[in-house]
């Protein structure tokens, strides 16, 4: 695809400056109001990112039947993992023997945000932002200051101080709906923890343990890395424009495009931040977990000598402290790593052995009770099943058919529901993420105060909470 050039619209909120690629972004959501979405009207829906896992959910959200597809935006428009995507939606000729099964009209195709927005800020309701972790912030932030919703992958954004400033401009535009991919979220997990903490059946939490120790990209080869490796440019891609916000400029590698860019620090959120939404979201937006006052890395092994990609396991300890009648201090431990798995004491498994924990998921242990669960919406199950059996009949009942997370976003954004994992809620949860991704990395057990929102005891992990971005990127953090 030809790379397009800038040309301002009515809407003009970026100004181009003498250097190239370089941009002054204007918000205008002040000036031109919050976009609406007639209760009878479909989305007109933007699509940044449409590779990979932002192909599979566009395809979900399309499948509602709640959207239009006007623009799709992607830095590697030319490469065949996103071609599918691209004839699709009349931007190239669909394969020999297929046709255009999806939608009939044509999206408009880009390769930088930034113009999709300046010629088309009009035309677009909300965006789908399903790009590599370290590119979610800036997109985000443009759209909310443009008064476009936005539905963005998790985990919300790479850094800290990235997620507090989302949090932060989300707050200060109510009109937009927000919602991060966490989709179980609106799945049976959600709704069974919300009706079972307002019976009383789930209190008083003091531990939780979480894992997922599934084979990741990195296993067998991070920890002996000494440098991003290089490889032939791919034709079509907008290399600059792929590292966003990042200060550093890396050598383009397959190591890191298309799909293995979560394995390095500087560009993804390791095994904690790709399945911890997953997994800890419900207890910690019930249990109002907050933030941590310790982060402690139990457990570091094949850590990388040159810093630059996970370890090969890791397991990482969050005190938070009381927060009321109920909640009383937890301690929450993740496990990741092929081999580093927790175990589910004797006492609570049906055999009275001790069981060790395969699959990704939880455990909530309590003074009276432990529930067992899954990832993504699986509903909890209290330990072992003979306490089950013995309250079956007492407990409460959840909803058991409910709008999915995607359906849920988009009749958030006609006005008919409200977005379940908004920054307000994803943000913090996203930002214990970020605070444990800096005790796997250095090692250290770190201090945090949540009233200043500083690392205390490590002046390293703390200039890594918010990193300054790479130049002409410095107006996404003043928005």
């Amino acid at each position: 695809m030809k790379k397009e050039t800038h040309n301002p619209s009515r809407r003009n909120f970026l100004k181009a400056t003498g250097a190239l690629g370089a941009f002054t972004i204007l918000p205008s959501a002040g000036l031109f109001g919050q976009n609406r979405v007639s209760a009878n009207d479909k989305v007109n829906l933007a699509v940044i990112g449409i590779g990979n896992r932002g192909d599979n959910v566009r395809h979900s959200i399309v499948g509602t039947g709640l959207v239009n597809v006007v623009a799709l935006c992607d830095v590697d428009m030319e490469s065949s993992h996103t071609y599918r995507s691209r004839w699709q939606h009349g931007l190239a000729q669909p394969p020999a023997g297929q046709s255009d099964e999806v939608q009939p009209h044509k999206a408009k195709g880009y390769t930088d945000f930034r113009v999709m927005f300046d010629e088309m800020a009009d035309e677009i309701d909300a965006v789908l932002i399903a790009t590599p972790d370290h590119s979610h912030f800036a997109a985000c932030m443009l759209a909310v200051s443009l008064g476009i919703h936005v539905y963005v992958e998790k985990p919300m954004a790479h850094t800290f101080g990235q997620c507090e400033r989302l949090i932060q401009i989300a707050a200060k535009n109510p009109g937009v709906v927000t919602q991060v991919g966490n989709q179980g979220f609106s799945g049976a997990n959600y709704f069974q923890f919300k009706a079972w903490q307002e019976a009383g059946i789930i209190k008083d939490i003091t531990r939780i343990t979480a894992h997922m120790n599934n084979r990741r990209r990195w296993h067998g080869w991070g920890e002996s890395v000494a440098a991003y490796p290089e490889e032939p440019m791919l034709d079509g891609l907008e290399w600059e424009q792929w590292h966003d916000t990042v200060a550093a400029n890396r050598p383009f590698s397959k190591r890191l495009h298309p799909a293995e860019w979560r394995s390095w620090y500087e560009f993804g959120c390791g095994c904690f931040g790709d399945w911890g939404p997953h997994i800890l979201d419900s207890a910690h937006h019930f249990l109002k977990l907050g933030m941590p006052e310790t982060i402690k890395a139990v457990f570091i092994d094949g850590p990388n000598p040159a810093d630059l990609v996970f370890p090969q396991a890791t397991t990482i300890q969050f005190d938070f402290p009381a927060r009321g009648p109920g909640l009383p201090a937890c301690e929450v431990t993740w496990y990741d790593g092929t081999e580093n798995k927790p175990v589910l004491e004797a006492e609570y498994t049906d055999d009275g052995e001790p069981q060790v924990r395969n699959r990704p998921g939880k455990i909530l242990y309590s003074k009276d009770l432990v529930f067992a669960g899954g990832s993504h919406g699986s509903a909890l199950q209290i330990v072992p099943r003979e306490k089950f059996r013995d309250m079956r009949n007492s407990l409460p009942s959840f909803p058991q058919r409910t709008s999915n997370h995607h359906t849920n976003f988009l009749l958030a954004c006609k006005g008919e529901e409200t977005a379940r994992s908004p920054f307000s809620i994803a943000g913090p949860l996203s930002q214990v993420f970020c605070l444990g991704i800096l005790a796997q990395r250095f090692g250290r057990d770190l201090k945090f105060d949540a009233d200043t929102k500083r690392i205390t005891n490590h002046s390293a992990a703390q200039a890594l909470l918010d990193p300054a971005p790479r130049k002409g990127w410095e107006e996404f953090y003043r928005l």
